[in-house]
């Protein structure tokens, strides 16, 4: 299939795809006589593996390297499977600690904060952002 179909079948753009082809994750099988780049169901899979894997937060370069072993699978062990996806679980988790201690912040300076018409010269939210 051309660069359009796999585009229509993924639901990624052709900018995107071609991306990755210059990133490395995904290679056409071939070229049509007119020089079109075609791809098999492979590429298709990889698409998908590669969807998979940035909804669940993996950058790129992850990708790449889970891409490495996904194909070289013989060559490697889950526990090397297992050891990426559990550093991106401790990077996850540290930014979800990270995000509540900015909602708490912002709790407490937003509920001490009155809110009303009055100039916000002594406004509480301000100060407290000059403070910090």
């Amino acid at each position: 299939m051309r660069i359009g179909e796999l585009s229509k079948n993924t639901g990624f753009q052709v900018e995107t795809l071609r991306f990755y082809e210059k990133q490395g994750l995904i290679s056409p099988v071939g070229r049509t006589e007119s020089g079109y780049r075609e791809y098999d169901q492979e590429s298709l899979k990889q698409l998908h593996f590669i969807q998979q894997a940035k909804s669940v937060g993996f950058s790129l370069n992850e990708i790449s390297e889970l891409l490495t072993l996904r194909v070289e699978r013989d060559q490697h062990s889950c526990s090397e499977v297992k050891t990426i996806a559990e550093q991106k679980l401790v990077q996850i988790e540290s930014k979800i600690n990270e995000l509540n201690k900015m909602r708490d912040a912002l709790h407490k300076i937003t509920d001490a904060c009155c809110g009303g018409p009055e100039p916000a010269t002594s406004c509480t939210i301000l100060n407290a952002l000059d403070n910090v």
